[in-house]
């Protein structure tokens, strides 16, 4: 029986070798991780994380051909394939700090791996890494191998959260890369054998190293360049009065650049686009090639303006301050369908209204109040170190922040909501009943394009939508960039 090992239980891991052993059930998979609150939580009825359709895989093949484990070291001595899906987090401090990616946890695997390994083994790059880290991982291995012979192979992930369990079922491509050498070449057909028990071998692209590992850093620059660009038009829509939404369904139908990625909102966030886009920057800078650098910094700067530019929005609306009052936030998460909230906007536009002395109450159906009140505490790139490496969640209650299980309860008594993430529910509360229960002037401030503007204005609200033509009372109160 072929084994394979996963090492990093967390959102590529997890489902990534679910979904394996369910498609391959001759195979036995296992999933290891020195955070055992983590394997506890794979291990019982309440996975770490929700995505739908996880459940059902991870119940249908745990303790048949899935397992969960601590013990990192018997199952990468025991497998064929070691995946390595460990946390790549942007470094904080010394050489790149603030774009570099650092590979401490990479490494410190990688020499794990040559450590205990008593059999030739195919290691694979599944963690977003930098381009040229799988020559560095190969060098350990080599200069540590005790005759054991180890093979190198590139295969980034391409899930969207929220839809992972659907992209891993029916993916647009899987990309696999290795030396061009027989040994190579050979290794990477074992891996291809493996996803080809599902996938189409017309969707199975066979790349060398760098290639593979730079396909993923341009894939998510690529994508969140197409946010960027609509959230820029956004802006220009805003003073101008045109509709953003008819803007991108007009450039959408155009073949050559498609519908996807166009809809305007507060801006991009999830754990990739912005650290591998500002690890492209710092692969371009070392590479002397600061023009590029340039331009791909531009896509992050938009990004930023675009936070900024909504909570100048709220703040000026409200008669230039909003001390005091209690505004509600609607979804905390990056986007629905997931718990995620690495690099949420809702963090950055949270910090900026409690940096002008709102007071928030904050409702996400799938983020817990623990998750915020740590988000909202947390410095910039603290949320990419394993769990045990971040800071510990405040101990003191901050008397400016609320959480509520319920999105009436948030809104009660509120002079203004944002809205954060595109819940389906969002789209269907009683609002007649939410302004009843308002302060008034009643606001909303929709950054993500999920109200209708129209019948909320009919209600009685001050709507604010980003990207659509500006409500009269907005007009008169222009945001200050």
């Amino acid at each position: 029986m072929v084994k394979i090992c996963c090492i990093g239980a967390g959102y590529v891991g997890g489902p990534t070798m679910a979904v394996i052993a369910l498609k391959c059930p001759e195979i036995e998979v296992a999933v290891v991780d020195i955070a055992a609150p983590r394997i506890n939580a794979w291990n019982s009825e309440h996975l770490p994380i929700y995505e739908p359709g996880l459940d059902d895989v991870v119940k249908e093949c745990r303790g048949r051909n899935l397992f969960f484990s601590t013990d990192v070291e018997k199952h990468v001595a025991e497998a064929d394939i070691v995946f390595v899906s460990v946390n790549t987090p942007t470094k904080t401090q010394g050489l790149g700090a603030g774009k570099a990616a650092d590979l401490t946890y990479w490494e410190s695997a990688a020499r794990m791996i040559a450590d205990v390994s008593k059999s030739d083994k195919i290691v694979v790059e599944k963690s977003t890494v930098p381009v040229k880290t799988a020559e560095a991982i190969e060098r350990i291995l080599t200069h540590n191998r005790k005759g054991i012979n180890f093979t190198i192979l590139s295969n980034p992930e391409f899930l969207a959260e929220g839809t992972a369990i659907k992209d891993l079922y029916n993916p647009d491509r899987v990309l696999i890369g290795g030396r061009e050498t027989p040994e190579g070449q050979k290794a990477i057909h074992t891996l291809r054998d493996v996803y080809a028990h599902w996938v189409p071998l017309d969707r199975i692209l066979c790349t060398n190293l760098w290639s593979a590992e730079l396909s993923k850093l341009a894939a998510n620059a690529f994508l969140a360049q197409r946010i960027s660009s609509v959230n820029a038009m956004s802006a220009l829509c805003e003073a101008t009065g045109a509709d953003v939404a008819q803007v991108s369904h007009s450039i959408g139908t155009d073949s050559r650049v498609g519908p996807k990625f166009l809809n305007a909102s507060v801006g991009f966030g999830g754990s990739c686009f912005q650290k591998d886009i500002l690890n492209l920057v710092y692969i371009c800078e070392c590479n002397g090639l600061p023009e590029v650098a340039n331009y791909w910094k531009q896509v992050i700067k938009v990004n930023d303006y675009q936070k900024s530019r909504f909570v100048n929005r709220v703040v000026s609306s409200m008669f230039n301050t909003v001390s005091g009052k209690k505004i509600a936030v609607l979804g905390f998460a990056f986007k629905k369908d997931t718990g995620d909230t690495r690099e949420t906007p809702a963090i950055d536009v949270c910090k900026g209204l409690l940096g002008d002395k709102a007071k928030l109450s904050i409702y996400d159906p799938q983020v817990s109040e623990e998750q915020i009140l740590k988000d909202l505490a947390m410095k910039k790139f603290d949320w990419d170190h394993p769990a045990h490496l971040q800071p510990t969640s405040p101990t003191t209650s901050n008397k400016q922040v609320s959480v509520v299980w319920d999105a009436y309860e948030a809104l009660k008594d509120s002079h203004g909501i944002c809205i954060m993430t595109e819940w389906d529910e969002f789209k269907n509360l009683d609002y007649q009943r939410v302004f009843d229960n308002m302060q008034k002037p009643a606001f909303i401030f929709d950054g993500r394009n999920v109200v209708d503007v129209k019948k909320l204005r009919e209600i009685g609200f001050i709507v604010y939508s980003i990207g659509k033509p500006l409500d009269a009372w907005l007009k008169d109160m222009p945001a200050v960039a």
